[in-house]
């Protein structure tokens, strides 16, 4: 259950990095919408992260919720604002991917 509630967290963490983005490219009140929503996901984000992290091992729920972060992050930034796909970034997320895979093997 905790490396759902993890996993959950991971996606928050997705949740505010794209409401910044999206904050970024408005203004006015749609801004201060996304901003909210920055800091909704944000406090939820840390809320599972410390829930998860109550039986799993900090050192391996910081660096998955990371992970599922960053690779999120860079897929949002692909699908959603037209940031490139490069061979070498697809590559790097692959082997984040790979390490966070081996991250939950090795964990008890």
């Amino acid at each position: 259950m905790n490396w759902i509630i993890l996993i959950i967290a991971g996606l928050f963490e997705v949740g505010f990095t794209t409401c910044l983005g999206k904050a970024k490219e408005t203004s006015g009140n749609t801004s201060i919408i996304w901003i909210a929503g920055f800091f909704i996901s944000l406090a939820i984000s840390m809320y599972l992260l410390y829930k998860a992290s109550q039986q799993l091992p900090m050192g391996t729920a910081y660096a998955v919720w990371t992970g599922i972060g960053a690779v999120g992050t860079v897929l949002i930034g692909v699908f959603f604002f037209k940031e490139p796909a490069t061979f070498w970034r697809i590559f790097f997320i692959a082997t984040l991917i790979g390490s966070i895979i081996g991250l939950k093997v090795v964990s008890n």
